[in-house]
């Protein structure tokens, strides 16, 4: 049963408007391609979510917070509905998660890996991964530097808990008359390097995932194969 009553006329007519575009949007610029739409869900309430999936056809969301994700996934329409977690992510926090999303898609240390890979194999899963790659080399954020790829995926894969199915990317903020679609670019090019090689334990085809809100067109252009999309769906959020 739908819930009207949970998210008002307004709120509903803005956010198909909102889906309607990002979905064009995104159409064009694949041209043909299959790009999957990966919603950001962050501070969005469980209502407002329901109502994309019951009525837009909003098929998978993606939580950067253990704690909210568990205080929504009781009320979350799941039938039709692929969580995956895009946060980053405390080893000691796997245990809560593992069960209830599809796929983790910041991976960024042997240590995650090798705890997801262990608590997958207490309930007999196999976790889908994206390895994160800091394209930009920030100090400051996590992710795999990309001269650092290889021996991190070879470390990576003879884990049996996990699955490595492709690669996230965050450039770093562009400042002045810096090119965005270098990052993406460079990133592509890093993805393409991964599919020539052969390796065992990985899901095919391999994903790429890049691009958000305010990039999520030029990020398909380069390549990418799922965008990370928010405020573009569900407007300007409101942090606590």
């Amino acid at each position: 049963m739908l819930e009207k009553s949970l998210i008002s006329k307004e709120e509903a007519e803005e956010l198909s408007l909102r889906w309607q575009t990002v979905t064009y949007q995104v159409s064009e610029a694949a041209q043909g391609r299959d790009v999957r739409i990966l919603a950001a869900t962050k501070t969005v309430p469980a209502e407002k979510i329901n109502y994309a999936v019951d009525r837009l056809g909003l098929r998978l969301i993606g939580e950067n917070r253990v704690q909210e994700l568990l205080s929504k996934y009781d009320l979350l329409h799941k039938d039709d509905l692929e969580i995956h977690f895009i946060g980053r992510l405390q080893t000691n926090k796997v245990k809560y998660i593992v069960d209830k999303v599809d796929m983790i898609e910041s991976v960024d240390s042997l240590r995650l890996a090798e705890e997801i890979s262990r608590r997958c194999q207490k309930i007999g899963k196999v976790m889908d991964i994206l390895v994160e790659v800091n394209v930009g080399r920030e100090e400051s954020k996590g992710g795999i530097f990309p001269e650092d790829l290889p021996a991190f995926l070879d470390s990576i894969l003879p884990l049996t808990g996990i699955r490595f199915a492709g690669i996230m990317v965050i450039p770093p903020k562009i400042v002045e008359n810096e090119d965005p679609e270098k990052y993406f670019s460079e990133s592509f090019q890093i993805f393409l390097d991964i599919q020539r090689k052969k390796h065992h334990n990985i899901r095919e085809p391999l994903l790429l995932s890049m691009g958000m809100s305010d990039s999520f067109v030029p990020a398909i252009r380069a390549g990418s194969g799922q965008v990370r999309v928010g405020s573009a769906i569900f407007g300007q959020r409101e942090y606590k």
